[in-house]
């Protein structure tokens, strides 16, 4: 972990669970700090990701998540034909529109998570292949998924990041902290 994440109080699980996503979620925002829209979609290394692509991947992923746990119509939900459109940007959409979304989707996440009446409350999984038969998960698993998911995306963000101008985790920190934000 490049960046301390505190608690919000000391045996507040909700509050660590919202800190360590939010980390997540500001190391890949990181990763594009000072790039051309242009840097943010090129794909430098062996992958086909890229760095605008991957902030639109990991803000539909989380919405995706949210709208499951909320029981609710996803309304920005993937078809096998669009899937991949999900991993960049079309349409006129940038880097600020996305981050914008995301901003909103984690605001959104988070006072979700402080209003369940408790995080062993659970939702259904979708059926797929990957899932149990009639699987259920709870909202810590929903917290502590959202943790691991962005998280994967994050190291991937660093390799690209690495790949176009050299630049790490820890770069990108001072950079953040230089510029005010």
């Amino acid at each position: 972990m490049v960046t301390h994440v505190p608690s919000e109080a000391h045996g507040d699980e909700r509050g660590a669970l919202i800190s360590f996503v939010e980390a997540q979620r500001g190391a890949l925002r990181r990763s594009v700090l000072g790039l051309t829209e242009e840097q943010a979609a090129s794909r430098p290394s062996a992958s086909e990701l890229s760095l605008s692509g991957l902030l639109k991947h990991v803000a539909e992923t989380e919405l995706n998540w949210l709208r499951m746990a909320q029981r609710k119509p996803n309304e920005r939900a993937r078809t096998q034909e669009t899937w991949g459109d999900s991993f960049r940007l079309v349409d006129g959409e940038s880097i600020p529109d996305v981050l914008a979304f995301w901003e909103s989707v984690a605001r959104e996440t988070e006072e979700f998570v402080r209003s369940v009446p408790s995080l062993d409350d659970t939702f259904p999984l979708p059926e797929a292949p990957w899932f149990p038969k009639d699987g259920e998960v709870s909202m810590r698993w929903l917290m502590l998924h959202l943790v691991e998911e962005i998280g994967r995306h994050a190291g991937h963000a660093d390799i690209i990041r690495e790949s176009l101008d050299g630049k790490g985790a820890f770069d990108l920190v001072a950079m953040e902290g230089a510029a005010g934000r």
